[in-house]
């Protein structure tokens, strides 16, 4: 109807019915037929032809000032916008690369799901790993095989209590032909390093490793040597046996991002590896495991992990957190800055290993057991009471607030 022509020429002139109102009918009227308007919508009266004027007067002046309010907002609703749904990071590469790493490994090794996604997040937070369980876990097994799927030099040192510092950094070996002293590696020198049961050398081999763990470098005759990237120590030990052990300096496990604790299978674990050897071999060869990152792919996947998002109030929480280890009762030594910042390496590496770009808080308290256990000391009465750091993290997890 809006764009039908009312002259008299065109149409006739229409009879509009009555409206169903309880007032008196009265007929609307129509504009003159030179009026040229499109279509009739309102009712004019010729008893008030300056009200009439005057409401469309005002009626232009309010359109026209809601026009400009829209126009003026819309750019900021539209940068809103954006802001709010900007692209991430695309994560799928990182998310390739860790299933393809996941599968390799779990061709030989049955169940450490926890363990081994743990051991990831180190890898990606270029972090280290101690490793502490009863034998026969599959400690040293599932260390050799995640440095299989690396393609990066690897070297294993088995830690015995005759062990030099000389034998882990390397030695100057003097040349008759030449008249020279020739720096020799020691198997520190690799990419990926295999400590197998770290606490049976001497506190003078274990400060050996204080520079090279921290600084990734190491000070041998004057020279300072740097050592290549990556470069991750991952280290095993025995809690049980004491004889021919040695405690391990609380500097050098400060510098572990990670302790894990490898426990026990379940039963269906075990049933699962029992299978396996009762069938010929309880999994595949380690000749099956295939490298499936390089030293470019892990820095670049080590980059987009540095490009994770985290809120104010996230690393206000990890603050708190690792604050109240210094305050507590049952604690006699709390936790260093390194540890905070060892939080948000690793919560940043683990949300991008489930697929996030963002950390959350339930990330900080995944991470706060294995991060903080190894470096806070219990009170001595409270270790008579049979006291564990796992208790008291979980203490400390239930005192502090939880950002929403």
């Amino acid at each position: 109807m809006e764009n039908e022509d009312f002259s008299p020429l065109a149409h006739p002139q229409p009879t509009l019915p009555s409206l169903p109102d309880p007032q008196p009918e009265t007929p609307a009227v129509l504009p003159a037929p030179d009026s040229g308007m499109a279509a009739a919508t309102t009712d004019f009266t010729p008893a008030a032809p300056e009200a009439a004027a005057s409401l469309a007067s005002s009626l232009a002046a309010s359109g026209a000032a809601a026009f400009t309010s829209e126009s003026s907002s819309a750019p900021a609703v539209a940068a809103g916008s954006a802001t709010a749904f900007a692209p991430r990071v695309d994560l799928s590469r990182l998310t390739a690369k860790t299933a393809a790493v996941r599968e390799q490994i779990g061709q030989v090794i049955v169940g450490q799901t926890d363990l081994l996604e743990l051991l990831l997040t180190a890898l990606l937070a270029d972090g280290h790993a101690l490793l502490e369980g009863v034998p026969g876990v599959a400690k040293t097994l599932t260390a050799k095989l995640l440095a299989r799927t690396l393609d990066v030099p690897f070297s294993r040192i088995q830690f015995t209590p005759d062990l030099m510092p000389a034998d882990v950094l390397g030695t100057s070996v003097f040349r008759p032909a030449t008249g020279e002293f020739e720096f020799r590696p020691g198997p520190i020198f690799a990419s990926v390093v295999l400590i197998d049961e770290i606490n049976r050398a001497p506190a003078k081999t274990q400060s050996a490793l204080f520079e090279v763990m921290e600084e990734r470098t190491i000070t041998q005759d004057g020279t300072t040597r740097h050592l290549g990237s990556p470069f991750v120590v991952l280290a095993t030990q025995n809690p049980i046996e004491q004889e021919g052990t040695y405690r391990l300096p609380e500097a050098q496990l400060d510098r572990f991002l990670f302790k894990l604790n490898v426990g026990y299978p379940t039963l269906a674990e075990e049933v699962q590896i029992l299978q396996g050897h009762h069938s010929g071999f309880g999994g595949a060869p380690l000749e099956r495991v295939r490298p499936m990152l390089t030293a470019p792919d892990l820095a670049a996947l080590r980059q987009q992990v540095g490009q994770q998002r985290v809120e104010a109030n996230v690393l206000e929480y990890i603050a708190k957190l690792v604050g109240q280890t210094r305050a507590h009762k049952s604690l006699y030594l709390g936790a260093s800055p390194r540890a905070s910042l060892a939080l948000l390496n690793g919560a940043k590496a683990l949300a991008a290993l489930r697929g996030r770009d963002f950390v959350t808080p339930e990330d900080v308290q995944f991470l706060a057991p294995p991060v903080l256990r190894h470096r806070i000391m219990l009170t001595p009465e409270r270790e008579m009471e049979g006291g564990t750091p796992d208790e008291v993290v979980k203490q400390l997890l239930q005192a502090v607030e939880v950002p929403r």
